[in-house]
């Protein structure tokens, strides 16, 4: 009798795991397939009653519905039945940096960590959850040992050249974008990421071939990134080769005509800096011009050790000069709230190097004025 109870019981048993496996197959097959809703509403009321990683792919349907409040929920309820699956822990931690809680979030990214140490995903969740707590140092530390282990995963080398640059390494920041172009995807948008900063960085080193290349790589690649071509036209004007920059003014024309341009270029585009008397000074060229009325064309912005504009220095369009037969550009200066104009006219066609030299003179007050007001108009 007690045999045939014992055999009862073991087919019983056997008959309950087959139908928890059969639950979890489920699941697997509908979750791979993206049938996120259909999970939620045919496995959500008995949940409670499923093996762990039943509930698991339930929480997982919530997670990818971006609910995270029953997210936590089930990845909570399928640890207390299995502690030992990292993807759970991992999956909790994700949820908690949607939350915005970070400090628990580790914990979670830790634990899943300690069960399985080879996952990338886990190392970059946990340097995600450092970064928002603007804890560099130790993102970066995360990030690096994501790109150690098997996965192949753009992310960490994303991420890895924007904590050099928090921390203030742009040299290391430079080679890190050049590791993330030839490792990351390139049809993702982290490649293209990689090779603007690239362009970037080697522009602000003053090594204007190898920002030429990356940036023209990025237009052949992205035709419509209006923001590659103003910073190819500051690379030729760095270079003085202020011809090859006209095209490039043409193509920027007529992305304002056509209203293409994105909110930074709205008004106006920087073609020029370049330092003076330890001040980094931008230039700025206007698009719109009002016939018939005073309006300012090319900006000199001069500005302090705080990146804070002191002052500018530009041509003004002066309909009196050009009915007058004069220049069509005075030069004038906004400082302190006084207006001033200077003796010096410029055709459209002027020489860059002619204003640039007189703009100096100005700042070096090698010129006076030749009139001067409280009342300006930018």
């Amino acid at each position: 009798m007690r045999k045939i109870l014992n055999t009862l019981i073991f087919i019983l048993l056997s008959l309950n795991y087959y139908a928890q496996d059969k639950i979890i197959v489920q699941l697997e097959k509908a979750y791979a397939e993206e049938k996120y809703e259909q999970i939620i509403s045919e496995f959500s009321e008995n949940v409670s009653e499923y093996p762990a990683k039943a509930i698991y792919y339930v929480g997982l349907a919530y997670y990818m519905k971006a609910d995270d409040n029953n997210a936590l929920k089930l990845m909570n309820l399928s640890i207390k039945k299995n502690r030992t699956d990292p993807d759970a822990h991992y999956f909790k931690g994700m949820t908690l940096n949607f939350m915005g809680e970070y400090d628990h979030a580790i914990e979670s990214f830790e634990e899943a960590i300690k069960l399985d140490a080879s996952r990338t995903t886990y190392f970059v969740g946990l340097g995600d959850a450092y970064f928002s707590q603007d804890k560099f140092e130790k993102a970066l530390s995360a990030y690096l040992t994501a790109t150690e282990k098997g996965e192949s995963i753009d992310r960490p080398f994303a991420m890895i050249p924007q904590m050099y640059a928090e921390l203030n390494q742009p040299e290391k920041a430079l080679i890190a974008y050049y590791i993330a172009k030839e490792t990351v995807s390139k049809e993702s948008p982290s490649y293209l990421n990689a090779i603007y900063n690239i362009g970037v960085y080697e522009f602000l080193k003053k090594d204007y071939d190898k920002s030429e290349i990356a940036f023209k790589e990025l237009i052949e690649l992205a035709p419509g990134d209006y923001n590659s071509y103003v910073k190819l036209i500051q690379i030729y004007y760095g270079r003085k080769e202020y011809k090859k920059a006209i095209p490039l003014k043409e193509k920027l024309y007529k992305g304002y005509e056509q209203d293409k341009l994105p909110g930074n270029l709205t008004n106006m585009f920087c073609f020029d800096q370049f330092d003076w008397n330890e001040k980094l000074i931008y230039v700025y060229e206007r698009f719109e011009e009002k016939e018939g009325e005073l309006y300012y064309k090319h900006i000199f912005f001069i500005t302090n050790e705080k990146g804070e504009t002191e002052f500018t220095i530009q041509t003004e369009n002066s309909p009196m000069s050009v009915e007058l037969g004069g220049p069509k550009y005075m030069l004038g200066m906004d400082k302190d709230g006084t207006h001033s104009t200077f003796l010096y006219g410029f055709e459209e066609d002027f020489d860059y190097e002619d204003l640039k030299k007189t703009v100096i003179l100005v700042l070096e007050e090698k010129v006076k004025a030749g009139a001067s007001s409280r009342v300006g108009k930018k």
